[in-house]
């Protein structure tokens, strides 16, 4: 019985000790396995935009420790972008990449908040205020339609979020689903300069608007006067925000009112960043904290795309399926524009489109 028991005991150890055993999947190499061309298509970024990203974040999400077959900064980064071009995070783990899904969520976790840090966030996304910058915007934009002064076009989009535990309400939007109410300014090339990807989908664009640092910059003439943004009918007419017409009388008027070309460049961008990273086309299975850490991190890689001249592979439309423009959206009542800011667009049209 004795010599049984022993036997036995030995037994139950040995399985215990093979349960501990940790097996590790080869990580896969994906810088040196695929060209740049499946880079971009997997990854949204080619080897050495990869690159730039994990040097950027680097210092952040290095292991700090010396265990064997620890996740390289390089791994994780690319498991994030994955997950960003995707919008599955089990997509990551079927690639062969090596990790867990558990061990998947703490490095998205990680990855994308140390990505979304001031610091890195100042770098690519930060309306500019310089005088030879904001000529280059204004002529971009002319070249589009004829229209003076545009540094800007500004919309908000709706991006899917499952119902947060907490203030449940404030996130379901006119639509009836849950969503963040994003604010972005694109220019004439789609580059994202301002975003704000913080308030509940049902906070109105115009208050989002009036609560963001980007009023602060041109009420306070950081951004110096003459310079303007285009805005849908759903946002208050300012001096620098010009709005078209809604009952336009005249062929002036109307001849303003095509400024709707020059607006569209909101669409287009809006489109880019939701085609070129899935995440934001589905529904965001996180916190309303972490879903904004994620919008900001996409925008900042589109950002970095655009830098670095990398095209949508499938480039052959920019309109966003999920657009959210405020054409027929009616305008908060506080912030209703005054005469003197009509003027202003009256101006414009006579000046311009006469």
């Amino acid at each position: 019985m004795l010599i049984s028991f022993n036997l036995f005991s030995c037994s139950l150890l040995l399985t215990s000790n093979r349960r501990r055993l940790r097996t590790f999947q080869e990580q896969k190499n994906v810088l040196e396995l695929y060209d740049d061309r499946e880079l971009i298509k997997r990854y949204r970024l080619d080897r050495q935009g990869i690159l730039i990203v994990t040097d950027l974040v680097r210092n952040s999400i290095t292991a700090q420790t010396l265990r064997n077959n620890a996740l390289t900064a390089e791994l994780k980064v690319i498991m994030t972008l994955r997950f960003l071009a995707t919008g599955k995070m089990q997509q990551c783990t079927s690639d062969d990449l090596g990790p867990s899904q558990s061990t998947v969520s703490r490095v998205l976790n990680s990855t994308i908040a140390a990505l979304t840090t001031p610091y890195i966030v100042r770098q690519f996304i930060d309306f500019p205020t310089d005088l030879q910058t904001l000529r280059q915007k204004q002529e971009a934009f002319m070249r589009i339609a004829g229209f003076p002064g545009v540094v800007g076009a500004i919309d908000g989009t709706h991006i899917h979020i499952i119902s947060p535990t907490v203030n449940d309400e404030a996130y379901v939007n006119r639509k009836g689903f849950h969503s963040i109410n994003v604010q972005v300014v694109f220019d004439a090339a789609c580059k994202i300069l301002d975003l704000v990807p913080k308030w509940p989908g049902s906070t109105h664009d115009s208050r989002v608007l009036f609560e963001s640092g980007l009023t602060g910059l041109f009420e306070q003439n950081y951004v110096r006067p003459g310079c303007h943004l285009v805005g849908g009918s759903g946002y208050p007419l300012k001096r620098w925000l010009l709005t078209p017409y809604r009952r336009p009388q005249g062929e002036q008027q109307l001849n303003y009112n095509s400024h709707k070309a020059t607006r569209a460049e909101v669409e287009r961008g809006i489109g880019q960043l939701k085609r070129r990273f899935h995440v934001l086309h589905g529904e965001i299975r996180q916190s309303p904290e972490r879903a904004n850490r994620i919008i900001m991190a996409c925008s900042i890689l589109h950002n970095i795309c655009k830098a670095r001249n990398i095209q949508l592979l499938d480039d052959d439309d920019d309109s966003d399926d999920d657009y959210d423009g405020n054409d027929n959206s009616t305008i908060d009542p506080t912030l209703q524009s005054g005469s003197s800011r009509e003027s202003i667009r009256d101006c414009c049209a006579n000046l311009h489109f006469g």
